[in-house]
């Protein structure tokens, strides 16, 4: 297991959220689940090399946009299909490339082009793409790359 692992509180939902998130991410599995009877009181599970664990906490506390889980895509394909599968079941839309999935979680999808584009030499090319970013839910390459090029 690494040093640091990401905890997730559910209100009772944890099981249902660890089969939606590694149904998502390709590289992923639920290692182990503890239950109490019939009623599963954590788990372990891993996305794309990453281990989380999962509590079901009750209602005592909720998911804010403080913290986030930060997806570097490669491709505008990839950002697509996240984007598309976290919103899935109730998730909510926000700005550059931020998302609720339908469990409170936020996430930023964000493709790697986007920061290569930001720290451009060129701070006018780099303010281009800064305000095209703003201006955006999900995050376009082709849009960022035509305000690169001004």
């Amino acid at each position: 297991m690494q040093k640091i692992t990401t905890f997730l509180w559910f209100n009772d939902q944890a099981e249902e959220a660890m089969q939606f998130y590694t149904s998502i991410f390709h590289d992923s599995a639920i290692h182990q689940i503890s239950r109490a009877g019939d009623q599963v009181i954590s788990g372990t599970f891993q996305l794309e090399g990453q281990s989380f664990m999962a509590l079901n906490g009750g209602p005592h506390y909720s998911f804010t946009p403080a913290i986030s889980l930060f997806v570097s895509c490669e491709t505008q394909a990839e950002v697509d299909e996240l984007w598309e599968r976290l919103l899935a079941g109730g998730g909510e839309e926000s700005r550059c490339g931020w998302l609720k999935d339908k469990f409170g979680l936020s996430w930023q999808i964000i493709p790697k082009t986007l920061g290569e584009l930001m720290n451009d030499k060129d701070p006018v090319k780099a303010q281009r793409v800064m305000n095209a970013m703003l201006g955006m839910k999900k995050i376009v390459i082709d849009e960022l790359k035509r305000a690169y090029e001004g």
